[in-house]
């Protein structure tokens, strides 16, 4: 908002209308308070300019930090099986949710372009002789790591699946939580969302269908992709 000009004070002569030459005494202390009120309600105003810059930025920092934003990418609607004879992680959550595809993508089907899925997220895991294949009419895209002695590893890691099956353990388990409570995996699920989490877990001869994966780091030894008549 404007400041209020500047008032001569008491004793002091304002100058002559017409005249160039400025008044004996000049009136340093209204000068010096305007110049102070001025200063100040443009401090404000650049504060305030300044809030929602820092308010994006910070929710920006939270969402990745959460892992909120890689999972937020339209899907293709296409299924890829994933197997491994054995996954190890540490720091498990486990919550439902929904998937959706891009907006008139010919895979939707009936089901308007959304997946329900349930999102597996690992804070750190190490999977062997993994598997990955995509059918693609015919020909399967297929992905194979960790056959040798170095296994695949992956920090941050969420996968989206309808279907997850294998012989599973889990340390520390607590089952019913509210996803948006989660403290093991660093993710966050939606309110009001059943899920469960635990300190360690283990899945021999582990198969999934999922429709996404996402990972802050994922290393894989002995990387092998190739077009096959078989998937997984």
């Amino acid at each position: 908002m404007a400041s209020s000009p500047d008032l001569p004070s008491a004793g002091n002569t304002p100058d002559t209308p017409g005249s160039d030459t400025l008044s004996d005494t000049p009136n340093t202390a209204g000068t010096s308070a305007g110049g102070e009120r001025r200063g100040r309600v443009r401090a404000r105003r650049a504060a305030v300019m300044a809030v929602p810059a820092t308010l994006v930025a910070a929710g920006l920092a939270v969402l990745t930090a959460q892992g909120a934003l890689g999972v937020q990418f339209a899907i293709s609607g296409m299924p890829f099986t994933v197997t491994a004879t054995e996954l190890n992680g540490t720091g498990f959550e486990q919550f439902g949710g929904l998937d959706n595809m891009a907006e008139g993508s010919p895979n939707a089907g009936d089901s308007g372009g959304q997946v329900l899925i349930v999102t597996s997220a690992i804070k750190h895991a190490t999977l062997t002789k993994l598997c990955q294949s995509v059918d693609l009419g015919g020909t399967n895209l297929l992905i194979t790591a960790g056959s040798g002695s170095e296994k695949v590893s992956a920090t941050d890691l969420t996968t989206d699946s309808t279907e997850l099956s294998g012989d599973a353990a889990f340390n520390n388990i607590e089952i019913g939580n509210d996803a948006s409570t989660l403290t093991k995996a660093g993710v966050k699920g939606p309110i009001g969302v059943f899920s469960q989490q635990a300190d360690t877990v283990r899945i021999a001869n582990l198969r999934q269908t999922n429709y996404a994966t996402t990972a802050g780091v994922f290393k894989l030894p002995g990387l092998k992709l190739r077009f096959s008549d078989s998937g997984c």
